[in-house]
């Protein structure tokens, strides 16, 4: 492919002759891997690994958890023990019996109650995945808080080399067309 130095100075004269940007790089040590308490998610600066499926941080916009209730444990817990006092009120049970379906529906309302922790991933360009986690929510925000600055990171990066890719790119031009002006011996045009 022949490219003609007229054509790459006609548009804008001294485009090519800028200066290139001066980035200050901060080299970043990488960060030791992290591992949550009971192994389910490890992060490194490249992966967030969760339950043994792996997930580029490139890929990922951000992540974050938040507590879930389950709602149909608290309906079942709450009508069952509307419904079993009403049937103890009306004399349709005995005390024994009563006890155990207060017990029952009451143990189903504290787990509606602790519910869990969603995790999700939000993917750039897809639906976001969403994974359940069992434990105290802090942990894994905390967690979380850690994915999100390491994915900002490595965004980072990733621009920064490819602006340093494009400089490169375009002082490769630069010096193409200098080089097909000084064979032509024509200058820009003006």
């Amino acid at each position: 492919m022949h490219i003609d130095a007229a054509i790459l100075t006609e548009y804008e004269p001294g485009v090519y002759n800028r200066p290139a940007r001066a980035r200050p790089r901060v080299p970043h040590a990488p960060a030791p891997p992290l591992h949550s308490e009971d192994g389910r998610l490890t992060l490194t600066d490249a992966e967030l690994v969760v339950r043994g499926q792996p997930y580029l941080l490139l890929d990922l916009e951000r992540v974050d958890v938040q507590p879930v209730k389950w709602l149909l444990y608290y309906l079942l817990g709450g009508m069952g023990l509307s419904f079993s006092i009403i049937a103890y009120l009306q004399n349709w049970l005995r005390t024994m019996p009563f006890a155990g379906l207060l017990f029952g529906t009451s143990l189903l309302l504290l787990l509606g109650w602790r519910g869990t922790n969603r995790l999700r991933l939000h993917r750039l360009g897809r639906d976001p995945i969403n994974i359940a986690l069992p434990g105290e929510a802090a942990a894994w925000q905390r967690i979380a808080a850690e994915a999100n600055r390491r994915i900002r990171r490595a965004h980072d990066q990733a621009a920064a080399e490819a602006a340093d890719l494009l400089d490169a790119a375009d002082e490769a031009t630069r010096q193409a067309a200098a080089a097909t002006q000084a064979e032509t011996g024509t200058g820009p045009i003006s």
